[in-house]
């Protein structure tokens, strides 16, 4: 991008991160649906990524904290019928809203490039045990086995990747200084200036 005479602007980074978290979740579940499918699963993508959820007991990580923040807005249980619902949008909520936070901090620097999303990744697979594991929700990471933190943190890896590449994209393509194509530094051709 050269130098970057207009800046992406702080809410061009956060709907930009946004999207590229929606991108990045996409990543991550893909890598996490062929380690299902490696392992002997045997549904279908859609069926995997939107399970039936009929009670809470059964609910994912992402569905428990929608819960937990839920129950505690409204100061109200939520029935068993809001399992699926609940679970299903916290999946990709969060996939978003954290990559909301890479889109302002990726945004910020002079040339945003696709790798800083690999550590990023990283950082929201640690932050996640840490703060599931307050939540109760997780045990302490050094209780998990060493296959299964490498598991996840590879999925979360492809998130970072995912949403690095996705918001590098757009910055290069939508947030471009005007006057000039994607990949040129100087105005477009025909213009002045």
């Amino acid at each position: 991008m050269g130098n970057r005479k207009h800046p992406i602007t702080p809410l061009a980074a956060v709907v930009g991160g946004l999207l590229a978290g929606a991108v990045g979740t996409v990543c991550m579940d893909t890598v996490r649906y062929l380690m299902y499918r490696r392992g002997g699963g045997e549904d279908s993508p859609l069926a995997w990524e939107v399970p039936p959820v009929d009670s809470w007991e059964k609910a994912p990580d992402p569905g428990q904290v929608g819960k937990r923040v839920i129950e505690g807005f409204t100061q109200r249980e939520l029935p068993d019928s809001w399992a699926w619902t609940t679970s299903t949008v916290a999946h990709w909520c969060y996939g978003s809203a954290c990559a909301s936070l890479y889109g302002i901090l990726a945004g910020s620097l002079r040339r945003p490039h696709a790798v800083y999303g690999v550590p990023f990744g990283a950082a929201v697979w640690a932050s996640g045990y840490v703060a599931l594991g307050i939540g109760g929700l997780y045990k302490p990471i050094w209780e998990y086995d060493a296959r299964t933190l490498a598991r996840d943190l590879g999925a979360h890896l492809a998130y970072g990747a995912g949403t690095g590449a996705s918001f590098w994209l757009l910055a290069k393509v939508l947030y471009a200084p005007s006057g000039t194509s994607p990949g040129s530094s100087g105005p477009l051709r025909g213009q002045s200036g």
